[in-house]
C-alpha cells in the first residue's frame, strides 16, 4: 500500500450559527482550501498532493477527507505572485474543526540547477506541523483557508547532499461571502425567496418550516423578494435595503405575507 505523508495544519475550533434554511442544510459553511508558496531559490519543489481532511475532534479520532481532491503534483514555484492552487471547494456540516490535514504522495521532488533529486520526508515530520489559527465560521457562509508553503524554510540540504521537506506553512482565513436568513408566516406553502443587488443574484426556497437561508452572499445591500406558491393566494412582498456583511449571516426575522 502507497505510503503517504501526513502534515498536520491545526485551525482554530470554530461553531457555526444554528440557522435554518431552505432546501440546503442549514448547518453547513461552504469551505475552499488553496495552496500558495512564497518565493524559494530553486528551478522547481514539486509536492505531491493526495487529499484534504479536516479533523472534527481534539484528538486523532475524528478525521475525514474532504473529497473532491484530484491528486496532482504541484510546482510550488509557480503558486507565486498571486497565482494559486485550489485545492477543494465544498461544504461541510457545521460545528467543531480542530484541524486540517494535507496528504502528500511520495512523488516528491526538487531541481536545482536543472537536476531533478528526490526530496524525502523524515518519518519524524509524520506526526506533523500544527499551527494555530483563530477564526469563528458561519453557518452559510464561505470561508477561504489559505496555505502558504514557505519554501525558502522547508527544504533542508543534508550532509550527503541529498533534499528533505520539513514544511513551514502559514495559514491564513478569508471570509469570501455573508449569509441571509430568515422565516415567512404564514408557511404552510413553499415560497421562492430572491436577493437581488445591481450585480448579484441568490435564489432559494422555504423548508417546511417556513424558513430559509441565502448562502454565499457576497457583501452589499440587497432587495429580498418573497414569491408564494400560487395555490396559497398569498401575494408577492419584497424587503429592500438588506445588507450582507462578510462572514456575518444577515437575519431578516419573521417576514409576514398576506
Amino acid at each position: 500500500m502507497k505510503k503517504h505523508v501526513l502534515l498536520l495544519v491545526a485551525l482554530a475550533t470554530f461553531f457555526t450559527a444554528f440557522i435554518s434554511c431552505s432546501s440546503d442544510d442549514p448547518q453547513t459553511s461552504e469551505v475552499a482550501v488553496r495552496l500558495v508558496d512564497a518565493p524559494g531559490d530553486y528551478d522547481a519543489v514539486n509536492i505531491d498532493v493526495q487529499d484534504v481532511m479536516i479533523n472534527k475532534n481534539d484528538g486523532d479520532g475524528g478525521w475525514q477527507s474532504l473529497g473532491n481532491v484530484t491528486p496532482q503534483v504541484y510546482n510550488l514555484l509557480e503558486l507565486t505572485g498571486g497565482i494559486d492552487a485550489l485545492l477543494v471547494d465544498t461544504e461541510i456540516p457545521s460545528g467543531k474543526i480542530s484541524q486540517i490535514r494535507l496528504v502528500l504522495g511520495e512523488n516528491n521532488s526538487i531541481v536545482v540547477d536543472g537536476q531533478t533529486y528526490p526530496l524525502a520526508t523524515p518519518s519524524a515530520q509524520q506526526s506533523g506541523l500544527k499551527l494555530n489559527v483563530h477564526q469563528d465560521l458561519v453557518g452559510g457562509v464561505k470561508y477561504t483557508f489559505i496555505l502558504d508553503f514557505m519554501v525558502d524554510k522547508s527544504i533542508v540540504v543534508e550532509g550527503n547532499g541529498a533534499y528533505s521537506l520539513k514544511p513551514t506553512i502559514r495559514v491564513s482565513t478569508e471570509a469570501t461571502s455573508g449569509a441571509i436568513s430568515g422565516m415567512v408566516n404564514p408557511f404552510e406553502y413553499q415560497v421562492a425567496v430572491e436577493a437581488a443587488s445591481a450585480t448579484d443574484t441568490i435564489t432559494t426556497v422555504t423548508n417546511e418550516e417556513g424558513k430559509f437561508m441565502l448562502h454565499g452572499v457576497p457583501a452589499g445591500t440587497y432587495n429580498v423578494t418573497f414569491t408564494p406558491d400560487e395555490a396559497s393566494g398569498l401575494a408577492p412582498k419584497t424587503v429592500e435595503g438588506v445588507t450582507a456583511v462578510l462572514g456575518e449571516n444577515t437575519d431578516m426575522g419573521t417576514v409576514e405575507l398576506q
